[in-house]
């Protein structure tokens, strides 16, 4: 096996300082509602107060634009003449109750043995997760990798350690709760044969039901939130050629891709969102593949709340990386970093806001026996958008295979004005350790197998023989 090069660190990593030019586009946003407020505080909130209806109604726009886009039916792909070489990954860090549970996850993969090469990366003091990992027998192709001692001790620099022992054509990243379909890797290597700038493809993860224990009514939200972007979403902004934030598991890259823009950004805690728009800075395109990946929801909010902080601090990271150069992205790449990082951040710090200030609006109108005087214009303007986040997560539901009931969508403000404490949260622990890793743990899942199955084979039919 010959060894790969040696993966240098992307050019945008997200430990670099602030731009002066971000800087002083930061200190306008800050100081301009701060002078508004001085000077004149009425005409100041009205000016908010129309700036967020502005961006709920083009919230709203967008969501229905890409709904549409997303029914347009994607072509069936012949398989390739050769099938390529697949590298799969997947970094552990502790990961002991579940590994067995992944391991027998990856030996069910369909694609021919001697095409196949994998590594599990763990930590060297993770010995718990190192001793299952050794301890559950494994195919052939899969071997255990240690990465060394080093900082940031974050996802993303594993995955670069061994990408440089990976030969594959194509590479794709697994996490330990992670069931992905069969048929995937094929499915994503014949997209790959049929489109030589495709960069990457991303399966949609669809959130599985969890067997007693965890939260209820957020195990159901987040099911559906995922729903809305993986089903609806992000189809719909492959089908209009943009560029999106992938997964941060089930993602297939083209190798020559990935090394070209360097691999993850090892400092950066949402590498997968950061990776989808330096692919298209580059000029590969994004696209999903059919066959998609079963994952655990994480719990209760003890572990929801550390999960969504570093998701929305790893957009903060990612915005600030990608607005240095923003020509690099081009005017189609802005607007999709705009409407899926910079309209995540922003609804997560109005959503309990924007409730608080409504349930406020009703109850002083009650207990003064007098009709709430909300303005009817903003009630509509948030309905709107409040619809349009129903349909796509009714939408979603209906493709994921999930019930969507009234009660859910009555629940979902709730579930939203969540994501403005962990806006907050995620908020202070960027300023204060930008590069953490907030890991959320995992049970063992007890509908799924910790012993390998007997091993899948590609079925010998017409134009899927192995090479």
């Amino acid at each position: 096996m010959t060894k790969a090069a040696k993966i240098e660190r992307p050019r945008g990593a997200a430990r670099r300082s602030p731009t002066l030019g971000q800087i002083l586009s930061w200190s306008l946003v800050l100081a301009a509602p701060a002078a508004g407020f001085a000077l004149s505080p009425s005409r100041t909130v009205a000016g908010l107060i129309l700036a967020l209806q502005s961006a709920f109604a083009i919230s709203a726009l967008w969501r229905a634009t890409v709904a549409v886009a997303s029914l347009k039916r994607v072509a069936t792909t012949p398989p390739p003449t050769e099938w390529p070489r697949y590298t799969v990954l997947a970094a552990l860090h502790d990961e002991a109750a579940v590994t067995p549970q992944l391991i027998a996850s990856l030996a069910r993969l369909d694609y021919a043995a001697h095409r196949l090469e994998g590594f599990l990366v763990l930590e060297a003091h993770d010995h718990a997760t190192l001793a299952a990992a050794e301890a559950t027998p494994k195919p052939d192709w899969l071997k255990v990798v240690v990465a060394p001692p080093g900082h940031p001790l974050t996802k993303p620099r594993a995955l670069n350690h061994a990408l440089t022992r990976a030969t594959g054509d194509l590479v794709t990243i697994y996490d330990a709760e992670d069931r992905p379909d069969p048929d995937q890797l094929r499915a994503a290597a014949a997209r790959f044969a049929a489109e030589p700038r495709l960069g990457c493809l991303q399966a949609p993860l669809r959130i599985r039901p969890r067997r007693g224990g965890g939260s209820g009514f957020l195990d159901r939200q987040f099911a559906f939130e995922y729903a809305a972007l993986f089903e609806v979403m992000l189809p719909g902004m492959a089908r209009l050629g943009l560029p999106f934030p992938l997964g941060g598991t089930s993602n297939h890259v083209r190798m020559e891709a990935l090394r070209a823009v360097g691999g993850w950004d090892a400092y950066n805690v949402t590498e997968d969102a950061d990776l989808g728009f330096r692919l298209w800075s580059r000029g590969w395109t994004l696209g999903l593949v059919a066959p998609p990946t079963q994952e655990t929801p994480p719990g209760g909010i003890d572990r929801w709340l550390p999960q969504r902080t570093r998701w929305i601090k790893g957009y903060m990271q990612t915005w600030g990386v990608h607005t240095r150069r923003p020509a690099d992205l081009r005017g189609r790449g802005l607007l999709a970093l705009a409407m899926t990082l910079g309209a995540a951040i922003i609804s997560a710090a109005a959503h309990a806001p924007t409730l608080a200030w409504l349930a406020s609006a009703v109850l002083i109108g009650l207990s003064a026996g007098v009709r709430p005087e909300a303005p009817v214009g903003a009630i509509a303007v948030l309905m709107i958008g409040v619809v349009a986040s129903w349909t796509t997560c009714a939408i979603g539901a209906r493709r994921a295979g999930l019930n969507y009931r009234l009660t859910d969508m009555l629940a979902a403000p709730a579930y939203w004005a969540l994501l403005s404490l962990a806006f907050v949260h995620a908020l202070w622990r960027l300023v204060m350790e930008p590069h953490v890793w907030d890991k959320t743990p995992h049970d063992r899942d007890e509908d799924m197998p910790d012993r390998i199955a007997p091993p899948v084979l590609m079925k010998a039919k017409s134009g899927r023989e192995a090479a």
